[in-house]
């Protein structure tokens, strides 16, 4: 009696576990039954729909700022939330010297430098936007040039003589008209040195009339030059203004040798610069030595533009593209008429063919977005006013002036194309570590993005990958249109299909709750059903 007693009662405990596992089964059972295929292409559909939108957005951001939204927005928002670690705080600041040294010398590599080379705006760039409708310069450029204008152009007494001051005014003014309308106006007072500036620069629609104004200019600066030279030593105030005078001088004789260049006048233009030099060894910020270059070149003077080269391709000095590429252009010429890959790979190089191939690969690894400017793989706009040294900047301000001289060598650039590519095997690996040249600084992307004009594909190096969410929301879009589509064409087989993946899916859940079942008291399993 007492078993029978003890066996019924463990019956009636089990028994609300049975039927509520009995329930859910029939209720999920009957779940997917009342299920069309209607629901499943639905389905299919949306999740195609919605990773397809996040697919093109992820896609545009990346082409826009190089990276991936929800990579960043990980990286910024959740990582922190999550205790990860901040490569900025105290306890990760302890670094080698190499490191550090190596980390100021990317930063060093990261700033932007005045284009030794720009343009003019009211003959060059404005002509520019009058034919295309482009804007050839960002919005970044021009307000860094404005800000180089303050520097160079104005000092702390300008306020104690009305036309300078309006120029001071001037230079801030964000509006093109009235910059030439106050120039104008500091005309009117005084024969003002910057005000025949910017109106050479800015107003000025042919390089003759640029040429014009900057010769008053010249005037006027001259005269200022050497009244605040014999007055420097009298004093700080006396001092900026020399200096500002100093400056202004060098800008106009700078500008005018450009002009002579422009005109035709090749030599006269060596004979300025050459005489600048000489006058001010000092300011080398202007970096005139890349314009006796380019003008050189264009003479042929070979031998003086390998005496400039002597003198400034230097370990000791800031290197550029200009200095890299004419240096390999040099011994390029003296076997590139020559040269031939066939004869080469069957007797090897020769000393000279090994200088001229070290040296392009010395060039290649200082920038390498030159050559696909040179070799015209890709298409060349105009140089911006500021470049990033190693960037893609750089390299279109300095294939915009040099091509000329490369196609002017014979089997120069057939000598380049058989060749640059061989850099990058030599540094598999540029943001961590160069061959001959510190590591490629990883910031010339963004900076770039900055300088040139939006309508210019940027190039990148190295060569980003496509980020992980890009690649699975692509693959995830894919497959849940290739699943729309198969419910559309067989919905009964999609179904069956779809019916036998819920259950599967559904079996560990099932042998996890007979297992927790099988564990519990049977009188805690009750409560729990029934709470």
């Amino acid at each position: 009696m007492n078993q029978y007693r003890l066996f019924v009662t463990k019956t009636m405990a089990n028994f609300p576990n049975a039927l509520w596992r009995n329930w859910e089964y029939s209720e999920v059972s009957m779940f997917l039954n009342t299920l069309t295929p209607k629901f499943y292409v639905a389905l299919t559909g949306t999740s195609s729909l919605i990773s397809g939108l996040i697919l093109i957005f992820e896609w545009w951001y990346f082409r826009k700022y190089g990276t991936s939204f929800i990579e960043q927005v990980s990286v910024s928002h959740l990582r922190p939330l999550l205790g990860g670690v901040d490569n900025n705080s105290p306890n990760n600041s302890n670094t080698s010297n190499g490191d550090s040294d190596s980390n100021r010398q990317s930063v060093s590599e990261c700033k932007v430098w005045r284009n030794p080379l720009n343009l003019f705006r009211g003959a060059e760039y404005n002509r520019y936007t009058w034919v295309t409708g482009r804007e050839p310069l960002t919005y970044y450029d021009m307000n860094l040039s404005a800000q180089d204008h303050q520097t160079f152009f104005t000092c702390d007494t300008d306020h104690l003589r009305p036309a300078d001051a309006i120029m001071q005014k001037a230079w801030r003014e964000r509006n093109p008209q009235a910059r030439i309308s106050a120039a104008h106006e500091a005309l009117e007072l005084n024969e003002c040195a910057t005000a025949y500036i910017l109106l050479a620069e800015e107003e000025a629609t042919t390089i003759v009339e640029a040429e014009k104004l900057f010769k008053q200019a010249l005037k006027a600066g001259e005269g200022c030059y050497r009244r605040s030279q014999q007055l420097q030593h009298h004093g700080a105030q006396y001092e900026a203004q020399h200096r500002r005078d100093t400056n202004v001088l060098v800008y106009i004789k700078r500008r005018l040798a450009m002009c002579a260049r422009k005109l035709g006048r090749t030599r006269e233009a060596v004979k300025m610069m050459r005489d600048l030099m000489k006058e001010f060894p000092l300011l080398s910020m202007f970096n005139i030595h890349e314009n006796l270059l380019e003008a050189l070149l264009e003479l042929q003077a070979y031998a003086d533009v390998q005496a400039v080269l002597a003198k400034y391709d230097d370990i000791s000095l800031p290197k550029s593209a200009t200095i890299c590429y004419t240096a390999a252009l040099l011994k390029a010429r003296a076997v590139s008429d020559k040269f031939s890959p066939e004869a080469a790979s069957r007797r090897g190089l020769s000393t000279a063919e090994m200088n001229a191939v070290e040296a392009i690969h010395r060039a290649v690894e200082f920038n390498p977005h030159v050559p696909k400017y040179l070799l015209e793989m890709k298409s060349l706009i105009l140089p911006p006013e500021h470049i990033l040294k190693r960037g893609d900047s750089e390299a279109i301000a300095y294939a915009f002036f040099h091509l000329q001289h490369w196609k002017r060598v014979e089997g120069a650039l057939n000598l380049l194309h058989c060749t640059w590519e061989g850099t990058f095997r030599m540094i598999p690996y540029p943001l961590e570590k160069g061959h001959l040249f510190y590591p490629y600084p990883i910031c010339t992307e963004t900076a770039d993005r900055e300088l040139l004009p939006s309508f210019h594909e940027v190039s990148v190096y190295p060569k980003k990958e496509l980020p992980f969410f890009i690649l699975f929301t692509a693959g995830l879009c894919s497959f849940t249109a290739m699943l729309a589509l198969l419910t559309h064409q067989f919905p009964e087989l999609m179904g069956v299909f779809a019916k036998a993946f819920l259950s599967t899916l559904f079996a560990p859940l099932n042998f996890v709750m007979e297992k927790v079942e099988s564990i519990l008291p049977s009188s805690l399993w009750h409560q729990l059903t029934r709470i």
